[in-house]
């Protein structure tokens, strides 16, 4: 699995937002990439709604978000509406870019709840986060590395 200063894999895909989704292209501080196993899920429902009720701040802090699943594409867009997440979605049902990121469990075939925090300047990963259970601290530790990302830009 990616780990902290690796250069995060380039991805292209459909979106449930109606919108192509290209990693590399993406603006601003950085895009937290969380991949998660199923959606409709409670595990799942409940990191989704968290992080559309965090999304104003996230943009405030010029971060974006994109959600990764195994599912296909119309199940993400059924989820995303369901849950509020006005962000992307990506439905990634071939598993290629859950394995490009080295997130798939091995036997079952589904993603592994992982988020990473990708900077847009150079594409490294600037931290990497995986609470199975308390979506609580997901969320923490994730604006977290935002906060910090942010913090070094403004030093540089």
């Amino acid at each position: 699995m990616l780990g902290k200063g690796d250069i995060a894999p380039d991805f292209e895909a459909d979106a449930s937002d109606g919108t192509k989704f290209r990693l590399y292209d993406r603006k601003g501080l950085c895009t937290v990439v969380y991949f998660f196993p199923k959606a409709f899920t409670p595990g799942c429902t409940k990191e989704a709604k968290t992080f559309a009720a965090n999304y104003p701040e996230i943009r405030m802090a010029r971060a974006e978000v994109v959600g990764i699943s195994s599912d296909a594409l119309d199940k993400q867009c059924e989820f995303a509406k369901s849950t509020g997440a006005t962000f992307p979605m990506i439905g990634d049902s071939t598993g290629a870019i859950c394995k490009a990121y080295g997130v798939l469990f091995p036997l079952v075939k589904i993603a592994r709840r992982v988020t990473f925090v990708v900077d847009n300047v150079d594409h490294k990963i600037v931290g990497r986060t995986e609470h199975l259970l308390d979506i609580g601290r997901h969320r923490d530790e994730v604006l977290r590395l935002i906060d910090e990302l942010a913090r070094t830009r403004r030093l540089e």
